[in-house]
């Protein structure tokens, strides 16, 4: 496994990590650090999201996920969608990444 040197953000990833609370910002920045150390963290997901992998953590005792992309090898970890359980698989299927 490749150590991970750049961290890419899309913009639906951005708008949603702008309108976040201080406090809930720090926990963001301890998930994404976990998956800079490790990448397959997250589950690889099938079907229509197989391009992506969601890491689940709790932000002020809420589930919130992680959709990103990393594959094998690479240097790269693109943050692609943030937010909390409800209805995140449907609103990533919209998404034109």
């Amino acid at each position: 496994m490749a150590e991970i040197s750049k961290v890419l953000q899309t913009t639906s990833f951005k708008k949603s990590a702008k309108k976040l609370h201080k406090n809930q910002k720090l926990e963001l920045d301890k998930a994404v650090k976990a998956l800079v150390e490790n990448p397959l963290l997250g589950e690889q997901k099938k079907g229509d999201l197989s391009f992506m992998r969601v890491y689940k953590f709790k932000m002020i005792k809420q589930l919130t996920l992680i959709g990103y992309s990393y594959a094998d090898g690479s240097v790269v970890l693109e943050l692609l969608t943030l937010g909390s359980h409800e209805n995140f698989y449907r609103d990533v299927k919209k998404i034109k990444f």
